[in-house]
C-alpha cells in the first residue's frame, strides 16, 4: 500500500552562476531501514523545464519507499552539451555522500529519466567517470560513486540522431532547432548517443535497463525503445523494453492507471536487482 510523503526543496550545486535546486521526495515514515533512492531527470529536448516536472511520478516512488532526488540541471543554449551530463553525474555522487541524512541505501541508487532526460541518464550511467563528465567535480565528492545500480528511461530519446533525421522528414523545426541548440553538431549527437556507442563498441557500464515507451508516440521513432533493448542485451547488459499501444510520448498525459502501472513496475524492477546482487 502506497505510503504518504514529504518534499523538501534543496540547493545541490552552485556553478557558473547558476543555482541548481532539487527536490527530494521521501516516503513519511518514521522507520529505521535504509530505503533505495532515484535520481530522477525532466524532460524539456534539452532546453526546457525544471525540478517539478517529473512531480507526479516521484510522488507515485516515493510513496512505495524510494528518496527520489528530481533535479535541475544546466541547459542549452547557455550550457551545451556535457555540462547537463557533469551536473547529473555531480547529483548522483552528491545523493551518495547525503545518504545518512535520508537513510538511502547506497548500494540501491537507480536512475529515472523522461524524454530528453531519458537520454541524460543513460548516458551518464554508461559513463560514471567520462573525463568530461567529472571535469569540473569537486574534489570532497571524487570517493563517492556515480554509478547507477539500474535505470528507468520513459519516453526516452534513447538515440538523439534517429529523432534529430525524423524530425527532419516530418519538418518538426522545434525539435530540429532543441537538438541543434543542445548538442550543436551531429557529430555530437553520434558521440553522445548509447545505441551508437554500443555499435562502436565502446567501453560502457551497462546497469540493468528498463524502457517504458507509448506505441502512438510521434516525437520519437517507434523503434526507439526496443532497438536499445536488442543493442544492449548484445553488449552484455539485461534490458527490457514496454511498449503501451495507443499512448503517447509524455507519460503525464497517459492515463493514471498506467501511470501507476509504471511506478509498480519501476519498484519491481529496483527489488529484483537489489534481489540479484545479494
Amino acid at each position: 500500500m502506497p505510503g504518504a510523503v514529504r518534499t523538501q526543496e534543496i540547493v545541490y550545486r552552485v556553478i557558473d552562476g547558476c543555482e541548481l535546486k532539487a527536490l527530494i521526495f521521501s516516503p513519511d515514515d518514521a522507520g529505521h531501514a535504509l530505503r533505495p533512492a532515484i535520481v530522477c531527470l525532466h524532460g524539456g529536448a534539452w532546453i526546457s523545464g525544471d525540478r517539478s516536472l517529473p512531480a507526479y511520478m516521484a510522488e507515485k516512488l516515493a510513496a512505495r519507499g524510494f528518496v527520489v532526488m528530481s533535479i535541475d540541471f544546466r541547459m542549452a543554449p547557455a550550457h551545451q552539451h556535457p555540462a547537463s551530463l557533469r551536473d547529473a553525474n555531480y547529483a548522483i555522487r552528491w545523493l551518495r555522500r547525503h545518504a545518512p541524512e535520508y537513510r538511502i541505501d547506497t548500494d540501491s541508487v537507480g536512475g529515472v529519466g523522461f524524454s530528453s532526460g531519458g537520454h541524460l541518464v543513460l548516458l551518464a550511467a554508461m559513463r560514471p567517470e567520462r573525463a568530461d563528465y567529472v571535469a569540473d567535480l569537486p574534489d570532497e565528492l571524487g570517493n563517492y560513486s556515480a554509478r547507477l545500480d539500474w535505470v528507468a528511461s520513459c519516453s526516452g530519446v534513447l538515440d538523439p540522431l534517429a529523432r534529430y533525421r525524423m524530425a527532419q522528414t516530418a519538418g518538426y523545426a522545434e525539435i530540429i532547432a532543441c537538438h541543434d541548440r543542445y548538442f550543436g553538431s551531429e557529430a555530437c549527437m553520434r558521440e553522445a548517443n548509447p545505441p551508437l556507442l554500443l555499435e562502436r563498441g565502446e567501453p560502457a557500464v551497462l546497469p540493468p535497463l528498463l524502457m517504458f515507451q507509448g506505441g502512438a508516440d510521434p516525437r520519437l521513432p517507434a523503434d526507439t525503445a526496443p532497438r536499445m533493448a536488442t543493442l544492449y542485451r548484445a553488449a552484455g547488459g539485461e534490458a527490457e523494453a514496454l511498449i503501451y499501444p495507443g499512448l503517447g510520448h509524455a507519460l503525464s498525459e497517459w492515463p493514471e492507471a498506467r501511470q501507476i502501472e509504471v511506478a509498480d513496475r519501476i519498484l519491481a524492477f529496483a527489488n529484483q536487482v537489489k534481489r540479484a546482487t545479494e
